[in-house]
């Protein structure tokens, strides 16, 4: 029936695959005596013998349920919605106020938004002022600070770690008494990324002698059926090669309610009482035995200590693309996650994953309501990490950032369009926020950081508004080449492109003056050409995602909801129609444009070229960095290399490994899969007999 060449891996599935037959027989057989007995259709209840240890069934019926489910002992917490029109009780508050840090920064952006905007004025306002410049000179002002504020970020980011060294983990295993469960949400994702992950993670802390202290919860919003079959066929496997603790489990939910917020909550309604901490990661998440025992260890240390956020690092990115983010991230990162640590301090930010959470502290104070109305406003709140922490500490529980901690990794999307699509459902989470942004109670720093992330998806359609309106305004002052309002144009454009460039340079710089980062980068000349490719690459992008991003707050502010996809994490090589159908509209805009231009004002062209250039080039840009061929290349040359990379912790290569060899055995679970599905001879005959004998009718 099979040729040979599938029979290593289906030895692999073999045992999983018996279990899971079991399992469906077992089920099928018991709704059918439920059915006789009662008339009415019963989730079944098989014997926990044929689940194995720790495997509890479903108790309670919805669409199309899995067979089972495997969590512990019911340990409800209660998890009560927030009220975000009044002011909860909280016990004093004895944090520092960090008041001469924040001024440091907040002075700083205020200043360069001086400056920006007072030059922007002294151009503009030669002749009296439009109101059409008007509305320029305050959206550059505006923008200024935006830039300001990054600006000195990145700063104060450069000036600490010239002077202090990374976090490290602790050098052996300190006593834990608490018990911290780890938490992987998915929504129809790979179960063999989910997987490799648990599987790496556990063999970590084993091998770290922490297995008892911690438990692996994978909690499923899966939809698509045959992911789910997948899901499960992989825990087994799972379980089956770990032979021993920590201990993992699966919980896939009949209705994925509140989406990824939901389904946390869930978890902690029913299991949180059990657990201490909570350190939520991604489906593209990993992290190191070490780092998780120093999460721990932090949190035990400060018992106000409500979250403590990791920054992780981009990893396993497969297409030109994601390398370059995971260059940029990995270079630039560091240096803005602390200057973002000094000023934030005790009012952090939570980025939804990576990071430890003390689970009653979470459960008493960041329930999260639903916001009166229609979606995209109204409704469950989709970018829920931010609203959380600050929720949590408007409840009193401190949140920090713990930067420099190595250890903690994440992915990138692939390709341009797959950011895109993640971007269009941030932004909608992120708009939202304007609604939260008043509630009672909150920390003025944690409404600065809300109103941040809405400005984050405000600032491009701002840019492109400036962009449009300089195209009335620049032709219109009729400037020349060596005239005092031309020398001050040139001026403000060096001035925008110093803000931006200045902290890449400083984080360049850092990395050069440190051997070990040096040589992990490939050293010294592969650093700086991927520092100026990687310049090159995002002055070519920025604009096309400018474009892109104001189009989203358009569909939000329009209405339109942007539901819930599943992210693509692997590199798909892009189509040529499918480049064509993203970015034909922005290749002829870019062409029109600069023709346009051409004929208004040649200064207006060169002022205005990056943006007509980037938008010509979109669909060419976005088709050659998506494909993977060109970024294992790159990868093999040692080009936009990271540290990671040229030595890969211990955790980091397991994963891997595991991902290739769950790959390997696609063609093996699809034969087993189609075998599974021909009727069993041996129940044909069961069948047969029990036609002939009364007593094994309901049965059957």
């Amino acid at each position: 029936m099979f040729d040979g060449s599938w029979a290593p891996a289906a030895g692999a599935l073999a045992a999983p695959m018996l279990s899971i037959a079991a399992l469906c027989t077992t089920a099928a057989a018991s709704r059918a005596i439920g059915r006789a007995r009662h008339g009415r259709r019963l989730v079944g209840r098989p014997p926990l013998s044929h689940f194995g240890a720790g495997v509890t069934p479903m108790a309670e019926a919805g669409p199309e349920p899995p067979v089972f489910h495997s969590i512990p002992a019911g340990a409800p917490l209660p998890m009560p919605r927030q009220n975000l029109g009044a002011t909860p009780t909280r016990p004093a508050d004895k944090t520092s106020p960090m008041l001469a840090r924040r001024l440091t920064i907040l002075l700083g952006a205020a200043v360069i938004a001086a400056l920006v905007g007072g030059l922007m004025l002294t151009v503009l306002s030669q002749d009296g002022l439009t109101w059409l410049e008007g509305v320029m000179v305050a959206l550059s002002t505006l923008l200024a600070a935006w830039v300001g504020l990054g600006f000195m970020t990145g700063g104060a980011g450069f000036a600490l770690s010239l002077r202090q060294a990374a976090d490290a983990p602790p050098a052996a295993r300190q006593d834990i008494d608490t018990r911290t469960a780890i938490l992987l949400p998915t929504y129809n994702e790979d179960p063999g990324l989910i997987f490799s992950a648990v599987q790496a993670i556990a063999e970590d802390l084993r091998r770290r002698g922490a297995a008892d202290d911690y438990a692996i919860f994978v909690l499923s919003d899966t939809r698509d059926e045959t992911i789910a079959g997948e899901e499960v066929a992989s825990l087994l496997r799972t379980r089956l090669r770990l032979g021993s603790g920590p201990d993992v489990h699966y919980r896939r939910r009949a209705a994925n309610i509140d989406r990824k917020s939901g389904n946390i909550a869930d978890w902690v309604e029913r299991c949180g009482a059990g657990f201490d901490y909570m350190l939520v990661l991604d489906a593209d998440s990993l992290m190191t035995a070490e780092t998780i025992l120093a999460l721990t260890a932090e949190m035990d240390a400060d018992p106000r200590l409500g979250l403590l956020q990791s920054v992780p690092t981009i990893v396993n990115a497969d297409t030109p693309f994601a390398r370059l983010q995971q260059f940029a991230a990995r270079l630039y990162g560091p240096v803005f996650a602390l200057g973002h640590q000094w000023w934030s301090a005790s009012e952090g930010n939570y980025w939804g994953h990576n990071a430890i959470i003390r689970t009653r502290a979470f459960a008493q104070s960041a329930g999260l309501p639903h916001l009166t109305g229609p979606r995209p406003f109204g409704g469950h709140i989709l970018s829920h990490d931010f609203v959380e922490a600050a929720l949590l500490r408007r409840r009193g529980w401190t949140v920090r950032t713990m930067a420099g901690l190595a250890g903690s990794y994440e992915e990138a999307p692939p390709t341009l369009l797959d950011m895109a699509v993640r971007d269009r459902r941030w932004c909608q989470g992120n708009l939202q926020h304007m609604r939260v942004i008043p509630a009672a109670g909150l920390h003025w720093v944690s409404r600065l950081h809300l109103g941040l992330g809405v400005f984050a998806y405000l600032a491009p359609a701002l840019w492109l508004a400036v962009l449009m309106i300089g195209a009335i305004v620049w032709p219109a002052l009729h400037l020349t080449r060596g005239s005092a309002q031309y020398s001050e144009v040139e001026g403000l454009f060096w001035l925008t492109l110093a803000l931006l460039i200045i902290p890449k340079v400083l984080a360049l710089i850092l990395a050069l003056r440190s051997a070990e980062l040096r040589r992990g980068f490939g050293g010294a000349s592969t650093l700086i050409l991927g520092f100026l490719a990687e310049s090159l690459a995002s002055m070519l992008t920025a604009p096309v995602m400018m474009v892109m991003q104001s189009v989203a707050v358009a569909d939000v502010l329009l209405g339109r909801d942007s539901g819930w996809s599943p992210q693509r994490r692997e590199g798909v090589e892009l189509g040529v129609g499918d480049v064509w159908r993203a970015h034909g509209a922005h290749v002829l805009l870019g062409l029109a444009g600069a023709v346009g231009a051409f004929l208004v004002s040649r200064y207006f062209l060169l002022w205005a070229s990056p943006v007509f250039l980037s938008l010509a080039l979109s669909a060419i840009l976005s088709f050659h960095t998506s494909r993977p061929r060109l970024g294992r290349a790159l990868r093999r040359r040692g080009l936009l290399s990271i540290p990671e990379e040229r030595a890969p912790p211990q955790v980091l290569q397991r994963s891997v490994a595991l991902r290739a060899a769950y790959a390997a055995e696609a063609e093996a679970r699809r034969q087993i899969a189609a075998l599974m599905r021909k009727p069993v001879p041996a129940y044909e005959a069961f069948r047969r007999q029990a036609a002939r004998a009364p007593e094994l009718r309901e049965v059957a």
